[in-house]
């Protein structure tokens, strides 16, 4: 964020804020070696934001962190419900 912006107040996107949020996941998590804590709370976020717009089943969405050697990887799998008006 600028220095402009802060003082103008600009307001960020709700995309950018779970970037940030999501990046400072990874920095704390890089190197430690353990398995990460947050997975169930970053899933349970996820659910209610994506329901506030489509509807879907919890079970239905799922979230994986793989490492290899210095890259992590934040994989989100959702599957989403079939358009009926479609058919």
């Amino acid at each position: 964020m600028s220095f402009l912006s802060f003082l103008l107040g600009n307001k960020k996107t709700s995309a950018s804020v779970a970037k940030d949020r999501l990046q400072l996941i990874l920095i704390n998590e890089r190197g430690d070696g353990t398995a990460p804590d947050y997975l169930p709370a970053l899933r349970k976020e996820l659910v209610d934001v994506i329901s506030k717009y489509v509807k879907i089943n919890p079970d239905d969405l799922k979230v994986n962190l793989d490492r290899q050697d210095s890259l992590e990887v934040l994989e989100v799998k959702i599957e989403m419900p079939q358009d009926d008006k479609a058919s």
